[in-house]
């Protein structure tokens, strides 16, 4: 891309229009459209992108402000913790191909298992507690 048309390319996508009618306009693949634009774009813009309109520069578990590195991904979560507990209020939102339910050999408890149709306990205590007799140390 020249110069003039990567300015063309960010006053488009300023102006909402979609990757793949840009990429079109030029000649273009729309995942170069999509890379070029992520990569050159602010955070704030990007974050747009990203489906996270309603809090923008906020972590989305805590609200916590987030500082955005430039020319790298948008964060959306503040830490690992805040990730994993979103995503775990969240879980309809996965795109998961494979989920088995599948009943617990200790506790007999139903549950689920993304991916792993050979998972035989809910937990690790589960685990311990068949395999050895015991509890699990971690439990205390």
């Amino acid at each position: 891309m020249t110069g003039d048309e990567k300015q063309k390319v960010l006053e488009m996508r300023g102006q909402g229009l979609p990757f793949s009618q840009i990429a079109d306009s030029f000649g273009l693949s729309v995942n170069t459209v999509k890379s070029f634009c992520r990569r050159n774009m602010s955070a704030c813009d990007a974050s747009e992108d990203m489906g996270n309109k309603e809090n923008k520069g906020l972590c989305k578990q805590c609200g916590k402000k987030l500082e955005q590195k430039p020319k790298a991904k948008p964060k959306m979560f503040c830490d690992d913790h805040c990730r994993h507990e979103w995503w775990r209020s969240h879980r309809n939102l996965l795109k998961q191909k494979v989920v088995y339910r599948i009943t617990c050999a200790c506790c007999g408890a139903s549950f689920e298992s993304y991916g792993n149709k050979t998972r035989k306990y809910c937990s690790h205590a589960c685990y311990i507690k068949d395999r050895f007799g015991k509890e699990d140390s971690r439990d205390r």
